[in-house]
């Protein structure tokens, strides 16, 4: 996809702005409303409808059918309007369905693209145990060695004392030998109740108070996040958790394994990737949509891997000629 001493590829995320822009104005509806399908739906039809204006071949590896049962934007669909590149595509139309729902902060729609073949599709395994920093601390993270020894290398990376370090968590039950243990090393807790992507993108933000992200969360969710930090000069490690003895077989069985380290490489094996993700409801990632009669806002955050260029883009949408535009309403 990418000749070294060429020209620069064409930079995709651009275009990805726009399909995770769209997919935001229309789920911000639904904020507060308590209707988490149909948020879902708004963000599925809106990200389907503009992915097909963007110039790639791509196939859908990080769908919604495997987790939400979605009738569309599902795992081997066909997107983009078929011209070159050859890409694979991983969607999350809601990262936070239930804090949109309810009116709470840190819900993001996104996208990640990255050449054919190079992402790790988790089939229908959807939980892994996750460690992510930011590019301090790259390079010095083993998922294998215990937390405290990870706080004691971190803080090392970045010449601090463990109880500098500030972890960040999903609030579940199942990390509550996790949280006793941080707690029995001295670091900082937050314990968020969704949105483990924003917050392992928020290790690598400067300035975010954020130093680690541990727990289990969603495998889709880590091939995302990783394509994000790899632009972004971060790291995370993996491995895939099964839920009970009979996920733990049939995965085994389907040529899974459950013991292996899963590498930034492992998820996406190529520099060459794009992410963006625009914010739906406020947080502390990116402000969410605004609406405003005429026109609306968005805030969004577009990376490449190749030149490791982040930016940050606030737009502001004309409602009346996006209506005379689009199929959809805004």
């Amino acid at each position: 996809m990418v000749v070294l001493g060429a020209t620069p590829t064409r930079n995709l995320a651009l275009e990805l702005a726009r399909v995770t822009e769209a997919a935001a104005m229309l789920a911000g509806r639904f904020m507060g409303r308590g209707d988490k399908e149909g948020a879902d739906q708004a963000a599925v039809n809106a990200m389907r409808l503009v992915l097909g204006t963007v110039d790639m071949n791509g196939v859908i590896v990080i769908g919604e059918g495997e987790k939400d049962k979605a009738p569309m934007l599902f795992n081997g669909e066909i997107v983009g309007n078929g011209s070159q590149p050859d890409v694979d595509v991983a969607v999350d139309p809601i990262d936070g369905t239930r804090p949109l729902a309810f009116g709470r902060s840190n819900s993001l729609a996104m996208v990640a693209v990255a050449p054919r073949g190079t992402m790790f599709d988790p089939g229908p395994f959807l939980y892994m145990n996750k460690i992510a920093v930011g590019p301090e601390a790259k390079g010095v993270i083993n998922i294998e060695k215990s937390i405290t020894e990870n706080l004691i290398a971190i803080a090392r990376a970045k010449g601090r004392a463990v109880e500098d370090l500030t972890t960040i968590i999903l609030d579940r039950p199942r990390h509550d030998d996790m949280i006793a243990e941080i707690r029995k090393a001295g670091a900082r807790i937050r314990e968020i109740p969704d949105g483990d992507v924003a917050a392992a993108l928020m290790t690598a933000q400067p300035n975010s108070g954020v130093d680690v992200l541990f727990g289990i969360g969603g495998t889709p969710e880590g091939v995302i996040t990783a394509c994000a930090l790899r632009a972004m000069g971060g790291e995370i490690q993996g491995k895939l958790f099964a839920r009970d003895e009979d996920e733990l077989r049939r995965g085994r069985e389907a040529g899974y394994d459950f013991d292996k380290i899963l590498t930034m490489n492992d998820l996406v094996s190529s520099e060459d990737v794009f992410f963006a993700t625009t914010g739906i409801t406020d947080g502390e990632l990116l402000q969410g949509v605004r609406y405003y009669g005429d026109h609306i806002t968005t805030e969004s955050l577009v990376v490449r891997g190749l030149t490791g260029t982040i930016r940050r883009i606030n737009a502001t949408h004309s409602t009346d000629k996006l209506d005379n535009l689009s199929s959809i309403h805004y």
